[in-house]
């Protein structure tokens, strides 16, 4: 069985993981003052968004995901074709209507899918799992990473399916905003649903109006909240890291893999306060440590400079 996956852009994998495991991706538009920017992890538009607009136009950017009607149109064209199975990871349903959309989309693949493949000559039937990771970033990273290691190893499609769904409410993610008050000026963005522009704003404000304070701020089954707070961006993320290595190195985590993004240059991780240990721990548990740039869509809401962590297993209090 010829099994694929589908992610929006806001999946902070390395592009060489995009590439090994030829995973297909929904781009999702930025719209930038009276620019737009499509967001399908380019990394050459992605450069030039951050040297030249998230500073300027980041503040004020409004994100259009892809419709219930654009998602049928990607499937029915290529990925009906290509796979028998299709996994469709998607950022968390709270915080963006990908999920809906192509929840919504599924049923008029499923009707209209054997017309296509007939027409190709491409035999046998064709499926869709839709999954809600409810999780954003490195987080959903960190299921489709564990889903494609699955699949290059030959593992059943139940199997996997099972195994995502054992993960989902064990994702554990953490960031540290390198400005709070760009997370602040943000302000409640208009969309269907509570956006995370909206949910890091009330970060913001919990935290309070010092805003050369830096939290530590915990994604974990849907909620957002502040898990520590330091008087240093480097202090924060330095217990972040350290935090990741304990549990680590305690045995706890139940995904083989451990996902980072960074809204910048991503050279300047490996010199962060407390990577170093990570790296190390993870070597020596054989965990693999997934470096990635934060998509255009993440940072447009947590600003440049947010470093993001993710891994699944146990959930500590820091």
């Amino acid at each position: 069985m010829r099994i694929g996956i589908l992610v929006d852009s806001t999946c902070d994998l390395p592009e060489s993981d995009f590439e090994q495991h030829n995973i297909r991706v929904m781009p999702i538009s930025i719209r930038l003052g009276d620019e737009l920017l499509v967001d399908e992890r380019d990394s050459e538009a992605t450069a030039r968004f951050y040297a030249e607009q998230i500073e300027s136009k980041g503040v004020d950017a409004e994100s259009i995901p892809y419709s219930t009607e654009q998602i049928q149109s990607v499937f029915l064209e290529r990925l009906v074709l290509d796979y028998d199975l299709v996994f469709c990871i998607t950022v968390s349903s709270r915080h963006s209507p990908i999920f809906d959309n192509a929840t919504r989309a599924s049923f008029g693949i499923l009707k209209q899918y054997r017309n296509v493949r007939a027409a190709a000559q491409v035999p046998g039937p064709f499926s869709m799992r839709v999954i809600d990771s409810k999780t954003i970033f490195a987080g959903t990273a960190v299921l489709v990473a564990e889903a494609a290691a699955l699949i290059e190893a030959g593992v059943a499609p139940n199997e996997i399916r099972l195994k995502i769904d054992e993960m989902i409410p064990n994702i554990c993610g953490y960031m540290v905003p390198s400005n709070l008050g760009y997370v602040r000026d943000r302000g409640f963005r208009k969309n269907e649903r509570r956006g995370l522009g909206d949910t890091m704003r009330g970060v913001a404000l919990t935290v309070g109006s010092a805003l050369s304070m830096h939290p530590v701020i915990s994604i974990y089954r849907g909620e957002e909240n502040p898990a520590t707070v330091n008087r240093s961006y480097e202090k924060s993320v330095k217990r972040m890291l350290d935090h990741v290595t304990d549990r680590i190195k305690a045995g706890e985590l139940m995904s083989s893999s451990v996902c980072m993004s960074f809204a910048g240059d991503v050279r300047k991780v490996p010199i962060m306060p407390g990577f170093d240990d990570l790296a190390k721990a993870a070597r020596e548990r054989n965990i693999a440590l997934k470096l990635s740039t934060m998509s255009a869509t993440g940072a447009v809401n947590v600003g440049a400079g947010c470093l993001f962590v993710a891994y699944a297993g146990k959930q500590v209090k820091m």
